[in-house]
């Protein structure tokens, strides 16, 4: 039973987070919207910020299945980067509490936010790191510090997909493919 109402608390909580944000969530409203007494919550979470970092934890775990699903090992290691990266993107942008979230920094700058988005980034860093270092291992990718490389590529392609669509014609996957290939992984 305990761990039905830690799912419910937590399933709750994603919800309250993603309607109205981290400020505007209370504990309150977690309670009523899993149909628990509040005191039940702390049984689980000692306090707002703990709930939340689990959510945040579980959010990045789900974000990298979805780039692990896209990688296929038959193809060239830069089209599996690109798959993986746009299916990153394409999940944050249509997950609710990253839609959230973004606004909520962006308008109120809420620090507790601002950390976990930031936390949400070096998860994404991380896990291309490990792909870029696996790359170097298999010499499909000239050697590069795999640090800078995973932050580039990240910050390059969002600028790709989301900031170039701003004022220009949007480039299409192969487009982008191509261009991270041209200046980053030089195979």
């Amino acid at each position: 039973m305990a761990p039905d109402r830690r799912r419910m608390i937590i399933e709750a909580a994603t919800k309250s987070f993603s309607l109205f944000g981290y400020k505007a969530t209370t504990m309150d409203q977690v309670a009523k919207l899993a149909n628990v007494g509040k005191g039940t919550i702390y049984t689980f979470f000692k306090n707002k910020e703990e709930l939340f970092e689990e959510i945040i934890s579980t959010l990045v775990k789900e974000m990298i299945a979805e780039a692990e699903s896209v990688i296929k090992p038959d193809m060239p290691f830069t089209e599996n980067v690109h798959q993986a990266l746009y299916r990153i993107l394409e999940f944050r942008s249509q997950h609710q509490l990253m839609i959230k979230l973004v606004q909520e920094e962006k308008e109120m700058g809420t620090l507790a936010v601002s950390e976990k988005l930031q936390h949400v980034e070096n998860e994404i860093i991380a896990y291309l790191k490990q792909k870029i270092e696996a790359g170097i291992a298999k010499g499909s990718i000239p050697p590069a510090d795999s640090e800078i490389v995973s932050f580039l590529l990240l910050k390059m392609y969002i600028a790709l997909v989301s900031d170039w669509e701003k004022h220009h014609e949007p480039l299409t996957s192969r487009q982008i493919a191509d261009i991270m290939k041209g200046f980053l992984l030089k195979e």
